[in-house]
């Protein structure tokens, strides 16, 4: 590995639906960040526990373990509640509104507030904006 792919920021994508894991990976590694995957919660806190990422952008309606049970679980833990998430999820709810399922999500006290939150179809502008301004300057090459 070369010290320019260590100094690469790591994301983990944590979506069930194929096409969005492979859209955001696309997206990212063309950012220059490296990019792992998990399909559910479960896979995703094992992918946590091998290489700690560096942000982690999590669909909330998976089977086996949900986003939100993983989300729960990682702010539980003081080694793990640093890591920027990001909330990516078709269940805007509220007509459709982003701002009013984020702000939902941000008012409840039985789990903090994410770092951001992207609505299905992600807008690639979007996201990258708000990764760019939770891990500041661009992976190496970018």
């Amino acid at each position: 590995m070369t010290a320019e792919a260590s100094e690469k920021k790591k994301i983990l994508v944590v979506d069930d639906e194929q096409d969005v894991c492979l859209y955001l990976t696309r997206l990212f590694q063309e950012k220059g960040y490296a990019v792992a995957q998990a399909a559910d919660g479960n896979e995703a806190m094992r992918q946590v526990e091998l290489a700690r990422p560096d942000l982690i952008t999590l669909d909330l309606s998976m089977p086996n373990k949900s986003g939100v049970r993983f989300y729960r679980e990682i702010r539980s833990r003081a080694e793990l509640r640093g890591i920027p998430v990001v909330f990516v999820t078709a269940v805007t709810g509220f007509g459709g509104d982003a701002q009013a399922t984020e702000r939902f999500y941000a008012s409840q006290r039985q789990v903090p507030p994410p770092d951001g939150f992207v609505a299905k179809p992600v807008d690639p502008g979007e996201m990258m904006g708000l990764v760019e301004r939770l891990l500041g300057p661009r992976a190496a090459g970018a």
